[in-house]
């Protein structure tokens, strides 16, 4: 089972667009996917279609109580679930603090159903507290999606500061394996710019011993598209709702090129 965490604590630079779509054309490969919502807003949640509930398992109950994971877990199609999200869950940080071991309670739960998944892709909030630090535990891989704005990379050192800090504390296996580019418009100058100025940061990491020494940059970039932007409100993937547009074509081939990236073994 491969465990990817898709995190940046910018909003607006694709991260939950990523979440729901990547694990929808995963799904369409026939792969065993279960999405993880483990952002208070919900949006991966509703982005699926799904009444972000309380009246019925989600998240929160996972965390902070004594729900087994499965029973959360919500069947969106055959190949593809979910477990969703719920405003209760921003008060996770103040419920869990003095609970010893808050940083690992996912991992525990993800352990019993390891057998019947392919792939979690989980989307966290856009801030580094405990329900990243869960998210980031309980993973292999961490991607991070960028818009190509010089204001997207601030505060990706400290992103970066806190992968290094879990990897040395609390999850060895740890790694930063992917950078996706997000709202890509080819013919803007500033695309350019900021994406080789990436490039030569992780450039200059490789063979350090960090958890970004051997990360890759997808030659897939996600196109500026409207599609993406309405599906949401439809409560659908990209491709339930435009599966002939731009960026279906574009996660399309994003799963493909994970795919073809071997996981943490």
């Amino acid at each position: 089972m491969r465990r990817i965490a898709i995190i940046n604590q910018k909003g607006g630079v694709g991260k939950t667009t990523t979440a729901v779509n990547l694990s929808a054309a995963l799904a369409d490969c026939a792969q065993r996917v279960l999405l993880i919502d483990l952002d208070p807003q919900a949006h991966a949640t509703l982005h699926m279609g799904v009444a972000a509930d309380a009246q019925r398992p989600n998240v929160y109950d996972v965390l902070v109580g004594e729900t087994p994971l499965a029973d959360a877990v919500q069947q969106s199609s055959e190949y593809l679930s979910i477990v969703g999200s719920h405003i209760d869950l921003a008060a996770v940080e103040v419920e869990l603090a003095g609970v010893v071991g808050r940083e690992t309670i996912l991992r525990d739960r993800l352990a019993a159903i390891e057998q019947q998944i392919d792939y979690v892709l989980i989307d966290c909030p856009p801030s580094l507290g405990v329900l990243t630090l869960n998210a980031l535990a309980a993973v292999d891989e961490v991607l991070l999606p960028m818009q190509p704005h010089f204001l997207a990379l601030h505060g990706m050192s400290k992103l970066l500061e806190t992968i290094d800090l879990v990897a040395k504390r609390i999850n060895p296996r740890l790694r930063l394996s992917g950078v996706v580019y997000c709202m890509y418009d080819a013919g803007t100058r500033l695309a350019a710019e900021v994406t080789r100025d990436v490039d030569e940061f992780f450039a200059q990491s490789r063979g350090a011993r960090t958890p970004w020494a051997d990360v890759q940059t997808f030659q897939t970039r996600v196109r500026r598209n409207i599609r993406l932007a309405e599906a949401p409100s439809f409560g659908q993937s990209i491709f339930a709702y435009a599966p002939d547009s731009n960026g279906a074509e574009d996660y399309r081939s994003l799963a493909n090129e994970l795919r073809a990236v071997a996981g943490t073994t």
